[in-house]
């Protein structure tokens, strides 16, 4: 992910910014007496170099996801940012994947890139349609503007995140900086997210920490963690965030979706496994990190 990227990151403060002041608030509201729901995964499901590490080897490219599904239980579905899936491709999405497994689609960029949601509800309504397909193996959707969509489009975004139907639940990430900068702007966004129960995008990246909001507008979060190449600042911020969510899981977050982003993504899984580690132990889960491949060694007889 190229948005926020930075090739000298010495001087960043990676400090997680205070939670804002509602998000305790509505989580002790939503609070349920029930296990939360953890998904934790990645950007994509293909990976050469996942071949032999976290898949078997000589595996074709086309059980990519056949295997990644048995690793990790959620995927941030950028394939659907450029086009509508097929019906077709939607039956074999679903049918490669196991039970408590699930998908986050992108909506297209046609919708919130070239049109920004202005006249789109025809399309968004064959979207919508298209990945409801998934049934119980759709997760959150993921509407994700582009910096020119500012506090100006309000009510374009209202008109859109209500058009939504309930069973497509949706999340949003908004990049403008007056989202963030204008204490009104950022009220009224807010408001108009929980009154639609549309949750909130974290994005945790360098370049752009102004966008780590801490808002929540449902029991739902969506974090979209950039790493920077398994610098030991990676760890350190997966550390804080574990902390951070035990705080959340807490005061009542029902559902969490974790994707890790890495350069090119082949050191993913390793920060992913060890995020899932930390939950385990900080948080009493039992998640199953992913598994590598070990491979026999040229001349090992036992």
């Amino acid at each position: 992910m190229d948005f926020g990227k930075l090739q000298n990151i010495s001087r960043v403060d990676f400090t997680l910014p205070p939670d804002h002041p509602d998000t305790g608030l509505l989580l002790q509201q939503e609070k349920k007496a029930q296990k939360p729901e953890v998904y934790i995964g990645l950007p994509v499901w293909v990976n050469k170099a996942w071949v032999g590490q976290y898949y078997p080897a000589k595996m074709p490219e086309k059980d990519s996801l056949l295997w990644y599904a048995k690793q990790f239980n959620t995927i941030e579905l950028n394939s659907t940012h450029y086009h509508i899936p097929t019906q077709s491709t939607i039956e074999r999405w679903r049918q490669s994947v196991p039970q408590g497994f699930t998908f986050c689609p992108k909506f297209p960029q046609l919708i919130s890139h070239e049109s920004q949601l202005s006249r789109t509800l025809d399309l968004s309504a064959t979207f919508c349609e298209a990945v409801a397909s998934l049934e119980d193996k759709l997760g959150d959707t993921f509407l994700q503007l582009p910096p020119s969509f500012g506090p100006r489009q309000l009510q374009d975004l209202e008109n859109f995140v209500k058009y939504v139907p309930e069973s497509v639940p949706i999340a949003v990430e908004l990049r403008h900086p007056d989202w963030f900068t204008d204490n009104v702007a950022s009220l009224e966004l807010f408001e108009v997210l929980q009154k639609y129960r549309a949750s909130t995008v974290l994005t945790d990246v360098a370049g752009r920490r102004d966008v780590l909001h801490m808002r929540l507008t449902t029991p739902t979060a969506m974090v979209r963690f950039v790493g920077n190449g398994l610098h030991p600042t990676d760890y350190t911020r997966i550390d804080a965030w574990v902390e951070r969510l035990k705080v959340w899981f807490d005061l009542g977050l029902q559902k969490l979706y974790f994707f890790v982003h890495e350069p090119d993504n082949t050191a993913s899984p390793e920060l992913a496994t060890y995020l899932i580690n930390k939950l385990n132990e900080v948080c009493e889960f039992d998640l199953r990190p992913p598994k590598k491949f070990v491979q026999p060694v040229q001349g090992e007889l036992f």
